[in-house]
């Protein structure tokens, strides 16, 4: 099993730019799957981007901004940079862990407790 924190949310000008962090523990980091999500208040679980073990990356279209997702499996932790943010991006962002690349959350086992972003005009 693994465990995840995020980290590095907080409020940010339109235009503007954050890097997100999940830090994960547990020995098996390695083989999952992660991806990034976001969730605005009263709206479902939106898929933002998945890496697979080997730093492939997939991003999907309904994302807001400019997204890059990383991640540094000797330091167990996965990145989503974000640029270009607009008012739409206002969410709580959570990362994820799973078996295989999927847009659907119910694929993913593992999840972070999520971090806020907001973005202000």
């Amino acid at each position: 099993q693994v465990q995840l924190v995020e980290s590095g949310g907080g409020l940010v000008q339109v235009g503007g730019s954050l890097r997100l962090s999940c830090a994960a523990s547990g020995r098996t980091f390695r083989t999952y799957t992660m991806g990034w999500f976001r969730q605005a208040p009263g709206k479902e679980r939106q898929i933002i981007a998945v890496i697979n073990w080997s730093g492939d990356s997939t991003y999907y279209p309904d994302s807001q901004g400019r997204f890059t997702i990383s991640r540094d499996n000797a330091k167990n932790a996965v990145y989503l940079q974000m640029n270009s943010l607009n008012p739409e991006a206002t969410a709580v962002y959570y990362c994820a862990a799973g078996s295989r690349s999927s847009p659907l959350p119910t694929d993913y086992d593992y999840w972070g407790q999520g971090t806020q972003v907001t973005v202000s005009s």
